[in-house]
C-alpha cells in the first residue's frame, strides 16, 4: 500500500512539475543581463511596439540595501494583438501587457524568459482563438531569440 501511495504522490508531483516548467519559455543569451535588455528594447523600438516599463529589480533591491543578481523585467504590448487576445477571453488581461524576464543565474548565464502562449490560453480557458495565440507565440520567439543572439 505505502509503493501505491508513494507512487501516486511521485506521479502527481512529476506532472505538476512538467506542467510548471513548460508554462515559462527560456532561452540563453549570449549578452550581459544590460545588453540584452538594451538589445530587446530596441527591437521593440524598431518593429513600433509600446514599451510599458523597464524594471530593474537589482537596483531596487540595492535601494533597500538587499542583495540581487541582475534581473530585469521589461513590460511591452501591441493593442492589435493584445485587443484580440482580451476579446477571446477578457480575463487574459491580467497578463497583459506581455513581460520578458531578463536574468543572471548561479552559473553567470543570462536569461530570457517569458509566458508561454498556450499556458495563458490554457489558464484563461480560451477556445477558438489558436490563430491568435499562435502567432503570439511566434513572435515573443522571435524577439526573444534576436535579444539573445548575434
Amino acid at each position: 500500500m505505502k509503493k501505491i501511495i508513494s507512487f501516486i504522490f511521485l506521479a502527481f508531483f512529476m506532472s505538476n512539475y512538467a506542467n510548471a516548467t513548460e508554462n515559462l519559455l527560456s532561452v540563453e543569451s549570449q549578452f550581459s543581463v544590460k545588453e540584452t535588455a538594451d538589445r530587446f528594447v530596441s527591437i521593440l523600438e524598431k518593429k513600433g511596439v509600446t514599451l510599458f516599463a523597464r524594471i530593474d529589480h537589482k537596483k531596487n533591491a540595492k535601494g533597500v540595501n538587499l542583495a540581487l543578481r541582475e534581473t530585469e523585467v521589461i513590460m511591452f504590448g501591441n493593442p492589435r494583438i493584445g485587443t484580440p487576445l482580451m476579446k477571446c477571453s477578457q480575463t487574459v488581461g491580467i497578463d497583459l501587457p506581455q513581460k520578458m524576464l531578463i536574468w543572471k543565474d548561479v552559473n553567470n548565464k543570462v536569461w530570457l524568459a517569458y509566458n508561454n502562449p498556450e499556458y495563458i490560453k490554457q489558464r484563461h480557458d480560451v477556445k477558438g482563438c489558436d490563430p491568435v495565440f499562435d502567432k503570439v507565440a511566434g513572435v515573443l520567439s522571435a524577439l526573444a531569440k534576436a535579444a539573445a543572439s548575434k
